[in-house]
């Protein structure tokens, strides 16, 4: 896995359908590089997760399925056939079975599949990291680091010496690694794939018994010896002594040092996701349905109540809770959305952002360098902490986007890079140990009011910054408590279904209900 997290990679992406980024997006990121792995030929699937992990209860309601049918299909994260992938497969002829059994491993959300058609069987054991990030972490028996960020090519071999010698002198390469075990193979890591003149060459050799082309998942690549220029505040604030670049120019400077590219591209990179964000608040507002999920278009009642002056004021925060909503049930509703930095908290940030540059009427350009400016926060969280609620409790997922919410409202308002960071600070401090317990195992609610609540949080630490309210812990020092804390959170408070909320009467009959007939439960309410 990356040391370096980038903002496209990490925090502000994928652009996907689903109810949860670390259940459908990352599933289907394991199962397309499982897909290759097979060289698209996949007939039988045996997942297993284990009963003491997150995916052992929340596989089928949170998604996870259904990500992992689209990858052995070699769907992206946003198609549109994704809800029925399960049907697809059939067509496919592909056949799938899951287990809960005990896999030893400590990671909550560790994906085991073996993978068979009529001439070989490999097995392929990941984690989702949060965020839709994974790393694959053993194939067929050898331990890997794979985060899907280079083309992988793997060569089985009998003798690895004579391909070892005749890869180092023919190809350009990230990394070079001999894995020996019950199928011993070389890993080698690039940033294009391998030619095929020199793939041919290489089954014409005796020692090769198979070639194995996986490509990357994410859309920013890494590279041997990357350099940034900070990973952490206290790095940053040194890098920016003699420079005095705002919030958003330095997560240019970090991304584009990061991914090898020019701060334009960065910049229209981000254009691009803005863009996606304000199409989901505008689909949101229009009013969603879906036939699997317990909470109908709430949006459209507040929208209601503020146009007849029904509620408590505040044009702007009231503007803000409406869009977290509607993006919340384009979410519900398996339509797109931009995790940022989770699908489970994919309302927090853009609603904040896009709410309180509508009332001020900022351009877009001042809305993706409020975007750029969350995201480098969101890079110092991903680096010492995690986005994923199955490690650290919603403190992860809301928790994080307020935090990174109210650094980017405090640049919008002019603020300087010191109340950036302690709006940020502050809103972060005041997230710390929020459980993840969703009703009805669906990433509605209490998701909802906790991407509503951490978006207000953020509007209230940018006015304490802006107003030179003192944070008392630097940013670096709250990022790493998070992580402390997060450890701290019993398993079951943490997107498992077993604790919280999750297991009140009122949640155990509604999923009851959603189990039997989900349509006729959204209808009835």
């Amino acid at each position: 896995m990356s040391t370096y997290p980038s903002i496209f990679n990490d925090v502000i992406g994928p652009v996907m359908r689903g109810p949860s980024s670390s259940h459908c997006a990352a599933s289907l990121r394991i199962a397309r590089m499982c897909r290759d792995l097979m060289g698209d030929q996949i007939k039988n699937v045996v997942i297993d997760f284990d009963p003491h992990g997150s995916l052992a209860t929340t596989h089928k309601s949170q998604g996870s399925d259904m990500g992992l049918f689209g990858g052995f299909l070699g769907w992206e994260a946003y198609d549109e056939r994704l809800p029925e992938s399960e049907k697809y497969l059939m067509t496919a002829g592909i056949l799938v079975q899951i287990n809960i059994v005990n896999i030893d491993y400590d990671h909550p959300n560790t994906y085991k599949i073996t993978l068979s058609n009529d001439h070989e069987t490999n097995e392929l054991i990941a984690i989702s990291t949060g965020g839709g990030m994974i790393e694959v972490i053993r194939i067929d028996g050898a331990s890997v680091s794979m985060a899907g960020d280079f083309y992988e090519t793997l060569i089985y071999c009998k003798n690895p010496d004579h391909i070892l010698s005749f890869l180092k002198a023919s190809i350009g390469y990230d990394d070079i690694i001999f894995h020996s075990g019950k199928k011993s193979f070389i890993e080698i890591k690039t940033q294009a794939a391998i030619q095929n003149i020199i793939l041919d060459e290489l089954k014409g050799m005796d020692e090769v018994t198979a070639i194995k082309e996986l490509r990357p998942v994410l859309p920013v690549l890494a590279r041997k010896n990357m350099k940034v220029p900070f990973i952490t505040c206290e790095e940053m604030l040194e890098y920016n002594a003699d420079k005095n670049h705002s919030l958003w120019e330095l997560a240019i400077a970090y991304e584009s040092a990061r991914g090898n590219i020019s701060s334009e591209e960065v910049f229209e990179k981000m254009r691009s996701i803005v863009r996606i964000m304000g199409k989901a608040i505008e689909t949101g507002l229009r009013g969603t349905q879906y036939h699997d999920r317990i909470l109908g278009s709430q949006s459209l009642q507040l929208k209601a109540k503020m146009n007849a002056h029904h509620l408590v004021g505040g044009d702007a925060n009231n503007r803000v809770i409406l869009y977290v909503s509607a993006i919340m049930e384009v979410k519900s509703s398996m339509g797109v959305i931009v995790a940022a930095p989770t699908a489970g908290s994919c309302g927090a940030l853009p609603g904040a952002v896009f709410g309180i540059a509508h009332s001020i009427d900022l351009d877009e350009d001042e809305i993706v360098k409020a975007m750029l400016a969350a995201g480098l926060i969101g890079v110092f969280i991903a680096a010492h902490a995690t986005f994923a609620a199955e490690v650290g409790g919603c403190m992860a997922e809301t928790g994080s986007g307020g935090g990174m919410a109210s650094a980017a409202i405090a640049g919008m308002y002019g603020g300087t890079l010191t109340q950036c960071l302690t709006a940020s600070s502050l809103a972060l401090q005041n997230s710390l140990g929020i459980i993840c317990d969703p009703i009805g195992n669906r990433v509605e609610a209490p998701c909802l009011g906790r991407n509503v609540m951490a978006a207000t949080n953020a509007i209230s630490c940018a006015n304490m910054a802006l107003s030179d309210y003192v944070q008392l812990i630097p940013l670096d020092q709250v990022i790493e408590t998070m992580k402390l804390v997060g450890d701290q959170i019993h398993h079951t408070l943490r997107c498992t279904n077993l604790g919280g909320l999750s297991i009140t009467k009122a949640a155990k009959e509604i999923e009851a209900m959603l189990e039997e007939e989900p349509s006729k439960f959204y209808k009835n309410c």
